[in-house]
């Protein structure tokens, strides 16, 4: 997809939004910072930079109830390089070469269930589906250049976000997986959910102490708390074809 229909998506998605998302942001007065937004990405583009993913709001786009989200997975920025970002948190598309943070995530489910002969997920769409909110707090990114729309505004409007879909009162697990994804627990004071922190699993940490995210265990343990709210348990792996 071009650039000069990367930003006409951007606007159309936007304009498409339930109208619960457009509640969240008139509630927080956010109307501007969202123009800001997009005027920098269209200024951008219009400079000639190649920016990620094509649809920003996709991991808003279907969630029409709050109290359907079970799950609530915290990404930093989309993927960088070119045919990656689709738009969900950690998600690719399934042409794509896995990225390594994927594939740490296969590494710990297949641990997790005790099967290294598991299907490798690469759309995980498939887990949007089932109520896994996939939401990255900066929501767009330029080609070859991790974090460059950091403190642009998209933080605002993620925080804001976040906060909306923790003061619902329909109990949610909270996948916190690294440093950036862990500050937000300050956002999430509704006691009724369950937060789960580890290390990013990036190559870089995955392993580190004292919250690796091999061995964290986080899909069990969110199914267990499912479970005990009375919820249905999400199907972590792969359908088979």
């Amino acid at each position: 997809m071009s650039n000069k229909l990367i930003t006409k998506t951007l606007f159309k998605d936007f304009n498409n939004l339930n109208k619960i998302w457009k509640n969240c942001f008139l509630q927080n007065n956010l109307e501007q910072n969202l123009k800001e937004i997009f005027n920098y990405i269209e200024s951008e583009i219009n400079n000639g930079a190649l920016i990620y993913p094509a649809n920003p709001f996709r991991s808003l786009f279907n969630i029409k109830d709050l109290s359907k989200i079970k799950v609530v997975i915290l990404g930093q920025d989309p993927y960088h390089n070119e045919g990656q970002a689709d738009g969900l948190a950690f998600s690719v598309p399934s042409n794509c070469k896995i990225p390594p943070s994927l594939m740490n995530i296969n590494k710990e489910l297949k641990q997790e269930y005790n099967n290294i002969n598991l299907e490798t997920a690469k759309d995980l769409s498939f887990w949007a589906t089932q109520g896994v909110f996939l939401l990255n707090t900066i929501l767009t990114v330029e080609h070859g250049k991790p974090m460059s729309h950091a403190n642009q505004g998209w933080e605002l409007i993620t925080d804001a976000i976040i906060k909306f879909v923790s003061n619902n009162n329909s109990p949610k697990a909270f996948l916190l997986w690294g440093l950036a994804a862990q500050k937000k627990t300050k956002l999430i004071t509704n006691k009724i959910h369950l937060i789960l922190k580890s290390n990013h699993p990036s190559p870089l940490s995955a392993y580190r102490k004292p919250l690796p995210f091999i061995g964290c265990n986080h899909f069990i343990k969110t199914n267990e708390w499912l479970i005990s709210q009375k919820k249905k348990p999400i199907k972590w792996l792969i359908p088979k074809k």
